[in-house]
């Protein structure tokens, strides 16, 4: 399982739409093979078929697709924006933080999104994440 190592991690990112934003954090895992093309398209057609329901928390978007639309190994990559995007979560928005999250199944699934809870269930590790200004200061919250 790839989880937010250094090369999936991107800071400072600038995009102006939600869909920018689902396909840089995704081209992430694409680039590195992770997932493929086809993966990126299904998570950007949820969001535009399905809402903002991803949008987890404040500031927190987690997008993802179906494991056959695919995800070669199980992964997660964060882009962290410089001017958060209005994802159209009332609540939630705007967003500062995009995790893509790739699973080859359920399992994995919760696997890593028990993984980023752990991350993410303490409100300081948020902040933390949102201000990081080098992988450094965010390898220090996996930890």
């Amino acid at each position: 399982m790839k989880f937010l190592e250094r090369d999936i991690v991107a800071l400072n990112v600038e995009v102006s739409t939600p869909e920018e934003a689902i396909k840089k954090a995704g081209h992430l895992l694409s680039d590195k093979g992770y997932i493929t093309q086809s993966y990126i398209d299904a998570m950007i057609r949820s969001f535009q078929k399905n809402g903002p329901y991803f949008v987890i928390a404040p500031n927190i978007a987690i997008p993802h697709a179906r494991p056959e639309d695919g995800v070669k190994e199980a992964s997660v990559s964060l882009i962290q924006l410089k001017e958060p995007v209005s994802f159209g979560s009332t609540g939630n928005d705007p967003v500062k933080l995009v995790f893509a999250l790739g699973a080859s199944n359920s399992d994995e699934h919760l696997n890593v999104l028990k993984m980023l809870m752990k991350v993410l269930g303490n409100a300081e590790n948020t902040e933390k994440l949102k201000s990081a200004k080098n992988y450094e200061e965010i390898k220090s919250l996996l930890n």
